[in-house]
């Protein structure tokens, strides 16, 4: 028999259109399906808790899948150099196949490994696939890398080249007589230790390509048509909620790029809007990965060096009220509370908390980015960091110093009847529409009806917003220039 090839599955969990493994395929011999949990080469950027929840289904939906076609997955846990050596040596495999990242560490580990493998004579081959064009092929006239994303959106306009049809889906991988044995799932304790937690991520999500695939069938039959309109409010099931999948490799970014072309073509005039304005969203994603791989040092240092000198304030109280969702601003909390037990925010929602934090409170933009990379189920780093910057004033293309959101006016504009916020604060559900995003503009008869004694059954304002702002913008002139 043929010496096996190993696909060794990444960022890339899903059948369909994955090039690493059609490759493997089509290579005629049988193929090794490898995970490896490796704790240790991501460093501080180790999954937090809610991806963690999301990997352990994931795989659990990949192994399923496999088996269904004759397969199955092989779990290892350990650095990645030791377990490839390892299972080369137990199967005599001669090539392993992989679909490649862009996170520093992922390329460290890709280049070593790309060295180490070569010199045994095992064949690496690297695919393509977690994004739309690499970030090599798309630069500006003088061959830099993008800072700005307009022009970058229209330059990725013109290069994206879809080529021939998403690989469909294999019926069956050939397998050698035995495959080696693996890890089961379980015994990785990828699960939290907090019930409550795992029943509300259980609730709200079907991790797995079936599950990615339908939600982007529903999302093109119907929420797609008003995207444009519709994303920017948090109280309606406006926008996809595909981020987890796309991170995980669920479902390529060219598979989605293609199926909403294909519906603006079928719908005609229909939907036109919302279909292009999910097509500029998915460039956004590739725009933050592309910076990422440029300047790799984005997650932990400000785009902007200037930044560095930013006075900001730590308050580990102001801090853990924010994680809580007790800041005293109703849609801040709504939000903070939603991400808390869905493990996902709506993203107009996810400026507002963030504007709050950095702006309001003044703490640091990394803070708020450690604590979405632990509760996010679609915890990217290259989105995490850019978002955190572009909000925080220091990123690429990153929003004025001087916008500063009004949690209150954010509210009133984008949850005006105060669904989002009843549904996650419900204890000012009883709270007329005009003065729910403002519960201290209350008067004590409406507070009393509606069962609320504000410092106790839910906290006054941490900080008023005129000062706040005016503080911010103070210290911001302090590096303006």
């Amino acid at each position: 028999m043929s010496p096996p090839v190993i696909c060794w599955f990444q960022q890339d969990l899903r059948l369909e259109d994955n090039r690493a493994l059609a490759a493997a395929l089509a290579s005629g011999r049988p193929v090794l399906p490898l995970y490896i949990l490796d704790d240790e080469t991501p460093g501080a950027w180790a999954s937090g808790r809610a991806s963690r929840w999301w990997l352990h289904h994931s795989l659990d939906a990949l192994r399923q899948a496999l088996r269904a076609r004759g397969s199955d997955l092989i779990l290892r846990r350990g650095p990645t150099q030791a377990v490839l050596d390892s299972l080369i040596d137990e199967s005599g495999a001669g090539s392993v196949a992989f679909s490649r990242r862009y996170e520093p560490h992922a390329r460290a580990l890709e280049t070593a490994l790309a060295t180490g493998l070569t010199a045994r004579g095992i064949e690496v081959k690297r695919y393509a696939g977690s994004l739309l064009i690499e970030p090599e092929a798309v630069a500006t006239k003088d061959g830099r890398p993008y800072k700005v994303f307009t022009p970058f959106y229209k330059a990725c306009l013109e290069a994206i080249d879809l080529g021939s049809a998403p690989r469909p889906l294999p019926k069956e991988l050939p397998r050698p007589d035995a495959l080696p044995a693996g890890d089961a799932l379980d015994d990785w304790g990828l699960l939290p230790r907090t019930p409550d937690w795992a029943g509300g991520l259980r609730e709200t999500w079907t991790p797995g390509e079936a599950g990615a695939l339908q939600r982007l069938e529903s999302f093109l039959e119907g929420p797609v048509a008003a995207y444009g309109e519709e994303r920017d409010r948090p109280d309606r099931e406006g926008t996809s909620r595909l981020s987890p999948h796309l991170h995980f490799g669920e479902l390529s970014p060219r598979l989605c790029w293609q199926r909403a072309q294909r519906a603006l073509e079928t719908n005609g005039r229909r939907g036109d809007a919302g279909i292009r304005s999910f097509l500029r969203e998915l460039v956004w994603r590739e725009f933050s990965s592309h910076l990422l791989f440029h300047w790799p040092e984005l997650p932990e240092a400000p785009f902007r060096p200037a930044f560095a000198r930013f006075p900001w304030a730590e308050n580990p109280e102001h801090l853990a009220a924010w994680q809580r969702g007790l800041t005293g601003y109703p849609i801040v909390d709504a939000g903070m509370r939603q991400l808390w037990h869905t493990g996902w925010m709506h993203n107009r929602v996810r400026m507002v908390v963030a504007s709050f934090l950095v702006k309001h409170l003044l703490i640091p933009w990394q803070a708020g980015e450690a604590w979405f990379w632990d509760t996010l189920v679609d915890a990217d780093l290259a989105n995490n960091a850019a978002s955190w910057q572009w909000v925080a004033g220091c990123g690429a293309d990153a929003a004025p110093y001087f916008r500063i959101f009004n949690p209150v006016l954010q509210g009133e504009k984008f949850d005006p009847q105060g669904t989002y916020v009843r549904r996650w604060v419900p204890e000012l559900s009883g709270l007329p529409d005009s003065c729910l995003h403002k519960p201290w503009a209350a008067g004590e008869e409406v507070l009393r009806a509606a069962g609320i004694a504000l410092g106790r059954t839910y906290p006054k304002p941490m900080v008023e917003h005129a000062a706040a702002r005016a503080r911010a913008l103070e210290a911001f002139a302090t590096i303006k220039g």
